[in-house]
């Protein structure tokens, strides 16, 4: 099976991989090497098809997934005629003539939230104008939207009236309403099941969707077709499943407004109608690694939504290295072309082949190795016994763990994190045995602000009790002797210690003081009003613009700054359980984390900068980092990483690196196979008591989890231990059960769980990071 695309085919030639690995995968593959290209890729495919179809249906996807299409599409266009922009058109065999007429091609929603006010910024209705109306040129007047604003209503109503609590219950398709509001909701309901039903009709009169892109969510759905999703599905109101509420939850403004929420979406049938459409799925980072496979490698099922596509001919899917990463075939691929076979591609065959038959490293015989297809070839190619690596490998797993038992001394730490709560749920087992020495110094640097994890009604609660304590009087005197002003650090580590002492005392006034408090200094910080009776007039302000401002909807920037400011609050509260005050912590607050859709990237002076002045002025020998690439993780991960790595090449032609260690950690977005980290860190029952006591207890604002791991719907110190759990029964598998149960050492006798750090040279980091620097220096040239 080959392509009959010119710009699929230099893809392909380029990536050096088959157009399809038989018999495993039953769909094509075009394979890239990161998130740039598969944005141009997939641009230029879109360009392709325009140009072969001078009329025709398109539907294009929401959300952060096509931002690099957009990128790519947009630049191409702008720039049709410039040679740099010809010179790719004529790369790939595309007519640099023929600049394709958006107004004469339909465009279809794809789905949409309800309710919801389409006005509203984080509607998809909201986005397609933008982005696809206006920034592409499709003519509206021949778009099919879905525009929850002019579906009609019971009575001309408005939604917010008929659903108050903007809950839609389905069951009222088939029951009796009990009173008006129930008889408004069925009517409604009606009304938008007759809406979908219409609008299937009409994507049906066009003759079906020409050319569909869309992503994948962390369920294998496609638009909003979860899994279970009926592969002869059409327009509909519908539910969602928990992994896409979570995924939805920071459009929405929190899990707790995404859960409440029904969807219109096309469905699988839609998708499909048409046989000669193009249907591409566009994936990047190793997070999606698994879902992927499991969507190309199955046979048609409901469980996977996207082996739907299996229909179409003109099917693919557009991944990136990290994402393509858990293909079977092109992991054998991969290995059968290598001369000489890696020590990391061994063991993580050999690993996976313990994981998979549940036996000891030790223990693996011929037939074992025979019994997996990877294995057998890693063995064949390693010229190497069974014996000789097995008992390599091993010591090897040994080795990191007495490594993670390791305290090192007279280490200056400089721990970093992206958001706030990051370096806990990265470490803190670790930290915990770090600062029992006095020989180590630790600083903790938190690089943007995290506003947009703290949700209004957050924000609500926090106002209106600060509101009580300001009339109750507990504060004039503080108010009048100095003791909110900005520079008062005494005072603003006496807030921590107060907040603290209520914990101690398990006195919850105590706690509510200290955080309003705070709170206090926060607002006379942003206003620079001292006045007691302005401050009620701002927090009056404050409270009235949280009640009226709709969820997901971004922030001003002082209200951006007070949010920032409460997540700042929390990470203090955090570092004081083991001593240090706000003068260990820096809180960079990078500019390119500004609440926008697609998350700005990180510049020189603005985000650079401030990192190099800060290992200037700590000197460290130990940084850890988020270690994220191809952006596994949140993109704000991936992008902190390509900022720390600029800044290091500056402070190296001051100071002398060659002995910089590197820690990179992974939490809750993605997790290292046991292969590629090199220290594990025995975790106990009492390391997980400790988590979970200081997440409880100092992330207020995120206690509840209201933008919540798709994995586990809880908190997500939860997920941590589940995380860390999960990587100790791999390693008690490795090494056998009797190891931890006998070993002489209390603390591996401990354990019930292992974390995981990637420690490396500042050149070995380096090298993860070339592909981050490639995204920012695209993202210069075409916005």
């Amino acid at each position: 099976m080959e392509t009959n695309s010119k710009v699929e085919y230099y893809f392909l030639k380029k990536s050096g991989k088959k157009f399809i690995y038989k018999p495993t995968e039953k769909i094509p593959v075009i394979q890239v090497e990161n998130i740039p290209e598969l944005g141009e890729l997939t641009a230029l495919r879109f360009i392709e098809w325009l140009q072969q179809n001078p009329e025709g249906v398109v539907s294009l996807p929401t959300g952060k997934t096509p931002e690099y299409f957009i990128y790519w599409f947009t630049y191409i266009m702008k720039n049709w005629d410039k040679p740099e922009v010809i010179e790719i058109l004529k790369r790939v065999d595309l007519d640099t003539k023929r600049k394709p007429d958006l107004k004469k091609y339909k465009f279809v929603q794809i789905d949409e939230f309800y309710p919801i006010d389409s006005s509203q910024h984080n509607s998809f209705y909201y986005y397609v104008k933008k982005f696809y109306i206006k920034k592409f040129g499709f003519d509206i007047n021949n778009a099919l939207l879905i525009n929850v604003n002019k579906i009609p209503t019971p009575e001309n109503l408005p939604l917010s009236t008929i659903f108050p609590d903007n809950k839609v219950d389905l069951s009222l398709r088939t029951k009796l309403p009990a009173n008006r509001l129930e008889r408004l909701q069925k009517e409604a309901i009606e009304i938008v099941d007759e809406f979908c039903t219409q609008y299937e009709k009409k994507i049906r009169e066009m003759g079906g969707i020409g050319f569909f892109l869309g992503g994948i969510g962390p369920d294998g759905h496609i638009g909003f077709n979860v899994q279970g999703s009926d592969h002869y599905s059409s327009t509909r109101l519908t539910t969602t499943n928990y992994q896409t509420q979570a995924a939805a939850s920071t459009d929405l403004g929190g899990f707790e407004i995404a859960s409440n929420r029904l969807v219109i979406t096309i469905g699988l049938d839609t998708i499909t109608y048409n046989p000669d459409a193009t249907a591409i799925i566009i994936a990047a980072g190793e997070s999606k690694a698994n879902i992927v496979k499991e969507s190309i490698e199955n046979s048609p099922t409901n469980r996977y939504p996207a082996t739907v596509l299996q229909r179409l001919k003109n099917s693919r899917f557009y991944l990136t290295n990290g994402s393509a990463s858990k293909l079977s075939e092109r992991i054998y691929f991969n290995i059968e072309k290598e001369n000489k076979i890696s020590d990391f591609l061994i063991e993580k065959a050999v690993l996976d082949l313990s994981t998979k038959i549940n036996k000891p490293i030790l223990s693996l015989n011929k037939t074992d190795y025979e019994s997996d297809k990877l294995a057998s070839l890693v063995l064949k190619k390693s010229g190497k016994s069974i014996k000789e690596i097995n008992e390599k490998i091993h010591k090897t797993i040994i080795d990191r763990l007495n490594k993670g038992m390791e305290t090192p001394v007279n280490q200056v730490i400089l721990h970093t994190g992206p958001h706030h709560d990051d370096i806990i749920l990265g470490y803190l087992a670790f930290i915990t045995h770090l600062v029992r020495t006095p020989l180590n110094k630790h600083h903790f640097a938190i690089f943007t602000s995290g506003f947009t994890a703290v949700t209004n009604g957050y924000m609500l609660k926090l106002l209106t009790q600060l509101k009580e304590h300001l009339a109750s009087g507990i504060f004039n005197s503080k108010l009048n002797e100095g003791y909110f002003d900005s520079d008062n650090i005494l005072a603003k580590n006496n807030d921590v210690s107060l907040y603290l002492d209520g914990i101690a005392e398990n006195n919850p006034a105590k706690c509510t003081e200290a955080i309003s408090r705070r709170l206090l200094r926060n607002i006379i910080e942003i206003y620079e009003e001292d006045s007691e009776k302005y401050l009620v007039d701002r927090i009056n302000e404050l409270i009235n613009y949280f009640k009226t401002q709709y969820p997901g909807k971004k922030d001003i920037s002082y209200v951006q700054k007070l949010k920032g400011l409460v997540r700042e609050w929390e990470e203090e509260l955090t570092w004081a359980h083991y001593g240090f005050s706000t003068k260990d912590i820096s809180h960079l607050r990078l500019g390119f984390y500004q609440g926008n859709i697609f998350t700005e990237n990180p510049e020189l002076q603005r985000d650079v900068i401030p990192i190099y002045k800060l290992l200037k002025k700590i000197k460290p020998t130990i940084i850890t980092l988020a270690f994220d690439p191809e952006g596994s993780g949140p993109d704000t991960h991936y992008k902190v990483l390509q900022a720390i790595s600029e800044a290091i090449k500056l402070y190296e032609k001051e100071e002398d690196v060659s002995n910089l260690k590197i820690w990179g950690y992974r939490n809750v977005w993605y997790r290292f196979h046991p292969a590629e980290a090199n220290i594990y860190v025995p975790v106990s029952l009492n390391s997980m008591a400790i988590l979970e006591s200081v997440f409880m207890n100092c992330y207020g604002s995120q206690k509840d989890a209201s933008f919540p791991s798709w994995e586990y719907d809880g908190p997500f110190s939860k997920l941590v231990q589940h995380i860390q759990v999960e990587q100790y029964q791999k390693i008690r598998t490795y090494l056998g059960k009797e190891f931890f149960l006998n070993h002489p050492i209390p603390r591996v006798r401990a354990a019930h769980g292992i974390l995981f750090l990637k420690e490396m040279t500042v050149n070995e980091f380096y090298k993860y990071s070339i592909e981050l620097k490639k995204l920012v220096e695209f993202v210069k040239e075409v916005m």
